[in-house]
């Protein structure tokens, strides 16, 4: 790891590397403390910091709206996005094995150790610098959608009941790759329509996903 890109990614050389370095190894790598703490307390960081700064932005939104803008802003995907913005791949420090099965590329690793950043760096300088670096970091994300983000499994949901068809149901058809680099691969299907299939990070990402491939198909 280099303390120059720490320099340039907070706009200051941090006095102690060590957290940051921490924030930076995977549970693969035979270096010591990984960022598992830190991630914990990173989430809750960004959790605060968006809930506050979607407050500011949307102020006549309801709780249910602001709600989804949040849910859409913290997910593992943005914060990996996020992470490969500000080049963390490069600074991952990772076993042979997870490094191998492309851990420096998994959504997964990427969004908790952008989450561990957060909170190394609340722990070094505190919640006003933590909260201007994730302003930054995330950028217009936040401004992006004049319209409240409608999650594609809820939409799915509201589609099956307004054309009086059963609740969509998602299947599991496989889980492949390394414990640290998960793939799941979801169909999801609405009574005998043909089913849509999708595979993501997570189960819900493939959920997501798929939610959101049945949407298209049944737009076209």
């Amino acid at each position: 790891m280099s303390t120059d890109w720490l320099a340039s990614l907070f706009g200051v050389t941090p006095t102690d590397p060590a957290p940051f370095e921490r924030a930076l190894t995977h549970g693969s790598s035979q270096s010591g403390a990984n960022y598992e703490r830190l991630e914990f307390l990173g989430d809750r960081v960004l959790g605060l910091v968006m809930a506050e700064w979607l407050s500011e932005l949307f102020p006549r939104e309801a709780e249910g709206q602001l709600s989804k803008r949040f849910n859409a802003l913290v997910t593992g995907a943005v914060c990996a996005a996020v992470a490969r913005e500000l080049g963390v791949p490069a600074h991952l420090r990772l076993g042979k094995q997870a490094r191998d099965d492309g851990a420096s590329d998994s959504d997964n690793v990427l969004g908790d150790v952008m989450e561990a950043l957060i909170g190394a760096y609340y722990q070094a300088a505190g919640l006003d610098a933590a909260r201007a670096f994730i302003r930054r970091a995330w950028g217009d994300r936040a401004r992006r959608e004049a319209k409240v983000p409608q999650h594609p499994k809820s939409a799915l949901q509201e589609w099956a009941a307004a054309n009086n068809r059963k609740p969509p149901e998602y299947r599991l058809v496989e889980r492949s790759g390394p414990g640290h680099a998960p793939r799941f691969t979801v169909a999801v299907a609405i009574g005998s329509l043909p089913e849509a299939q999708a595979s993501g990070s997570s189960k819900q990402e493939a959920e997501t996903a798929a939610a959101r491939a049945l949407l298209r198909a049944l737009d076209g």
